[in-house]
């Protein structure tokens, strides 16, 4: 039987030697991303930011330019529905309402420009007695949004809706409470009731509190709740 020797040329040690030099580059910067990635999102945890989280909208389809006025006199709606907010106390005039359901999962639709609100379609009607539920963005990725200041917002701040009609109607604040994200859900069988046993009412909902990196959302939901005033 013959034996077989390997014999080893310069030209393939040399090739291996540069393979095994670019394996371990390779894999020192992906431990790096990785690192880094850690580092980032541990920094992140807790801090601000303008986003509007939460919301069933990507970020990249946001819209952060406020309609024109001519955009907002053309918005027209059904009679009885809602059409335009406005929170004088905010710097809200005239905002528009769309209407909005849920998704497959469940969650409230939010609109794609964050200076407009949503009108959950399956609350009350303003001038018929239920409870309107209507959120808004926080903010986007470089922009307030709408209800950026809602955690601003008093007992006895007025809040006006103004129908497809040109009726209009005022709510006053009755209470405004920040609920952890995670008793947020909960929260809402209180959110569709009003804070008065039979009287109208309207439920504001929008993101707040502490920004979460790594969930991709803020720690908690404003929950602004106002009933019908008296002419």
């Amino acid at each position: 039987m013959k034996n077989f020797k390997i014999e080893f040329s310069p030209k393939r040690i040399v090739k291996w030697v540069i393979y095994g030099i670019l394996g371990i580059l390779f894999l020192t910067f992906i431990i790096k991303v990785a690192t880094f990635e850690a580092s980032y999102y541990s920094e992140k945890e807790g801090s601000e930011r303008a986003v509007a989280a939460g919301s069933t909208v990507s970020q990249e389809d946001l819209i952060e330019i406020p309609p024109t006025d001519d955009e907002v006199y053309e918005y027209t709606v059904a009679p009885d529905h809602p059409r335009y907010l406005t929170v004088s106390k905010l710097g809200i005039r005239n905002a528009r309402i769309l209407s909005m359901g849920v998704n497959n999962s469940g969650e409230l639709d939010t609109p794609r420009n964050i200076f407009d609100v949503g009108w959950y379609n399956k609350s009350g009607l303003p001038g018929q007695g239920g409870t309107m539920l209507i959120d808004g963005h926080n903010g986007g990725p470089h922009v307030h949004g709408v209800f950026k200041d809602l955690p601003s917002l008093a007992e006895g701040d007025l809040i006006a809706v103004e129908r497809g009609d040109g009726a209009i109607y005022n709510y006053e604040v009755v209470e405004n409470v920040s609920v952890l994200l995670s008793e947020a859900d909960a929260y809402m069988s209180t959110a569709l009731k009003s804070p008065v046993y039979g009287e109208e009412s309207i439920t504001l909902i929008s993101c707040t509190g502490e920004w979460s990196q790594q969930q991709g959302t803020y720690l908690s939901r404003q929950f602004v709740r106002a009933v019908l005033a008296e002419d």
